[in-house]
């Protein structure tokens, strides 16, 4: 589409010679007419290149796939051409069985196989984490640390990879300091969500008083380029969590953007994002506790994985759908968020009473030492002044 759009703002000539114009989507409502249409569609592929007819179990898994690849169980996808593929490499299983009928096995085979052969990076990837050289906690408590979740694109394979987040707070007027927008890697959309954790922050703790804070965001261990705020709310999360001195379980990964209310906003990639973390979970050894924080709005994009819909099954492993900041700081440190009295104070003990402590003990430090720090220069320029007579 990007090309009719340029095509059309930029040559007058383009306009006159294609007057009909028609909009193809790339995905459809999931239906029970359009589930018939995609078993007719296998039936069709089949009679015409002779090959092996599917069972129902096996038109299902298709139907799934098609699903996942248009990222969400209320759609289909319209790519035929891809769905195809996944018919003919099905049948080849089937035959190579001496099956009569394609089985839903070798759906899931032909689908298992051509993620194998196009996930040479994700694996590796993996291999570095398993290693240590990527430095990735799935257990433990650590203040000012969380894992975040990026989604990498090669070619038609698509995987999610957890990334350490890191903040660093201190008594300062600097602000928020986002250290990949710092040296250029950060793009505009990233950037935006930093900035826009500076506004929930103001509306939250700065209402009666100034905002003093210095603090330093980064993706740890990132060598490229970072685009998007699917990241936004792990890096509120972390920044909280340094300032209150209160520890972030590490078994939990986070995506999710946030807006100036706290609000957590829906992300793409999200099936990716939670496989791609269970992946390092289950490399390291699942224990109960890990799980992955995702947007609620979320939950109905959710194709996962049969291993990891068992997983959640056998409780070893835990999605969880949040619409607030305040959910996700409970369920990652285990402490109540707290809620504003008619008074503006908060709950006592809670995330956001240690947070506003802090930022107050900050404030009084320095006005004091502002104050302070004017009586040593007026004594040294009288000591001056006596040296000089």
């Amino acid at each position: 589409p990007i090309y009719y759009y340029l095509l059309y703002a930029y040559d007058e000539e383009f306009q006159k010679l294609f007057k009909i114009r028609a909009d193809f989507d790339v995905e459809m409502e999931r239906s029970r007419k359009h589930v018939s249409d995609y078993a007719r569609l296998i039936s069709s592929v089949c009679e015409n290149e002779k090959l092996r007819h599917f069972t129902p179990g096996a038109v299902a898994r298709v139907v799934d796939y098609g699903s996942r690849m248009a990222d969400d169980r209320n759609k289909l996808t319209t790519l035929f051409n891809r769905l195809v593929e996944i018919i003919y490499e099905a049948n080849s299983w089937a035959k190579r069985d001496g099956s009569e009928l394609v089985e839903q096995q070798h759906v899931i085979k032909a689908i298992e196989e051509k993620k194998y052969r196009s996930s040479m990076l994700e694996e590796r990837s993996l291999e570095l984490i398993k290693q240590s050289i990527l430095l990735i906690n799935v257990d433990g408590w650590r203040i000012g640390e969380i894992n975040g979740l990026a989604v990498y694109e090669v070619g038609d394979h698509t995987f999610g990879r957890p990334v350490r987040i890191t903040a660093k707070t201190f008594m300062g007027e600097k602000g928020l300091v986002n250290i990949e927008r710092e040296i250029l890697m950060s793009g505009s959309i990233h950037s935006k969500g930093v900035l826009t954790l500076n506004g929930y922050m103001g509306a939250q703790y700065a209402q009666d008083k100034p905002l003093s804070l210095s603090a330093s965001l980064t993706f740890e261990q990132s060598y490229q380029g970072i685009e998007g705020d699917s990241a936004s709310s792990a890096e509120l999360y972390a920044l909280l969590s340094s300032l209150a001195e209160v520890p972030i379980y590490q078994g939990i990964a986070v995506t999710g953007s946030v807006n100036q209310n706290g609000e957590i906003q829906p992300v793409g990639g999200v099936n990716q994002k939670i496989e791609g973390f269970f992946k390092v979970c289950k490399e390291r050894g699942l224990n109960g506790n890990q799980g992955v924080i995702i947007p609620k709005q979320n939950v109905e994009q959710l194709m996962l994985d049969s291993e990891v819909v068992e997983a959640v099954k056998n409780r070893m492993f835990n999605v969880w759908a949040v619409e607030h900041i305040n959910e996700g700081l409970e369920i990652l440190t285990g402490r109540i968020a707290g809620k504003q009295d008619e008074g503006g104070r908060f709950t006592s003990d809670s995330v956001h009473y240690l947070v506003t402590n802090k930022l107050s003990e900050w404030r009084y430090r320095r006005s004091s030492t502002v104050r302070l720090g004017l009586h040593p220069s007026r004594e040294t320029q009288r000591i001056r002044r006596r040296r000089g007579k």
